[in-house]
C-alpha cells in the first residue's frame, strides 16, 4: 500500500466521504457511538452492516462500525485487527513519515511510543462458537488533549496533535480510516486471517518478551510468543503456553487512555 503525506487540511465543517459498502450517521458530541450502535444494532429491526456511527468533536476520533459476521465469535473478532490495520494505514498516510504507530494487543493504540487510543468490541452473543448477528468495532483515538490537560506530564499518553500531526482533522481521518479498514475486511473474506495477522503483528510491542498484562480482570505474566489463527495471545507461562482470547474484551474493555489534568493552582 503506497505510503503519502498529505499536509491540506480537511475543511472546518465538512462532512465525511465513505467508501462503498460503508454508510455514515452522525451523533452528538456527548453520545458514545458505541452504545449508539448497540442501541440500534440490538432494536427489532437493526441496522445495516457497514453503518458507521461517528460523534460530532474535534478533540477526539470517536467511532464504531456495525458488522454482521458469517463466523463463530471467537474468529469473528479478529476484526478488530482489520479495523487497527486499517487506522495503521490511514495514519502512515496522512501523518509525517517518522510518526510511528503501534500496538499493545489487543487493543491500544500507541503513536510513537504513547499510548493514543482504543479500539473496544462489543456484540449480541459471548460464547466463543457462537455467530453473532451482529458485531461492533469500536475506535476511540486522541486528535487534541483537553483545555486543561498538562503538556507532557505523562510521558506514556500522547493526542496526535503532540505528535506532529496537528494538521489531521477529525474528518479526513474518520474517511481515511474506513477506506482502509474496507480494504482489510475484504482482505479478510478473501484470503483469511493470515494477511491481517502478519500485518499487525509487524507493528506490535512486546512479542517474543517477557510482559505482563491484565486479562480478563486478572494480571498474567509470561513470554509473549505470538498469535493463534484467531487473534488469542499465545503467552508462556510456568504452567505452559495459554492462549488468552480476545472474547475477555466485551466483559473487560480498557479505558480510553486521557493526557494528565493539569493541577489546580492552590488557592491564594
Amino acid at each position: 500500500m503506497s505510503i503519502a503525506y498529505d499536509p491540506a487540511p480537511t475543511p472546518a465543517g465538512a462532512e465525511p466521504s465513505f467508501p462503498p459498502l460503508f454508510t455514515g450517521e452522525r451523533v452528538p458530541s456527548d453520545v458514545d457511538p458505541l452504545a449508539k450502535a448497540v442501541a440500534a444494532a440490538g432494536r427489532p429491526e437493526g441496522v445495516e452492516a457497514g453503518t458507521l456511527f461517528w460523534a460530532d468533536r474535534d478533540d477526539r476520533l470517536e467511532a464504531a462500525l456495525v458488522l454482521a459476521p458469517e463466523a463463530p465469535l471467537k474468529e469473528a473478532l479478529a476484526m478488530l485487527f482489520a479495523a487497527a490495520n486499517g487506522l495503521g494505514d490511514a495514519l502512515g498516510a496522512l501523518s509525517p513519515p517518522e510518526v510511528a504507530v503501534t500496538w499493545e494487543w489487543p487493543d491500544l493504540v500507541k503513536v510513537n511510543g504513547a499510548a493514543c487510543g482504543v479500539f473496544r468490541v462489543e456484540a449480541d452473543a459471548r460464547a466463543p462458537e457462537a455467530t453473532p448477528q451482529w458485531l461492533v468495532i469500536a475506535l476511540s483515538l486522541t486528535m487534541t488533549p483537553a483545555h486543561d490537560a498538562e503538556p507532557g506530564a505523562d510521558p506514556t499518553v500522547t493526542a496526535l496533535s503532540e505528535e506532529g500531526c496537528g494538521d489531521i482533522g477529525r474528518t479526513r481521518l474518520l474517511e481515511s480510516w474506513s477506506r482502509h479498514t474496507l480494504v482489510w475486511i475484504n482482505r479478510w473474506l478473501d484470503d483469511g486471517f493470515r494477511p491481517i495477522h502478519d500485518a499487525w503483528a509487524a507493528r506490535v510491542e512486546g512479542r517474543g518478551e517477557a510482559i505482563g498484562l491484565t486479562h480478563a480482570g486478572a494480571a498474567r505474566r509470561g513470554v509473549f510468543l505470538g498469535l493463534d489463527e484467531t487473534g488469542s495471545m499465545l503467552l508462556k507461562t510456568e504452567a505452559g503456553v495459554e492462549a488468552l482470547g480476545l472474547e475477555a474484551l466485551l466483559n473487560h474493555p480498557r479505558a480510553a487512555p486521557e493526557p494528565a489534568r493539569a493541577p489546580e493552582e492552590a488557592a491564594p
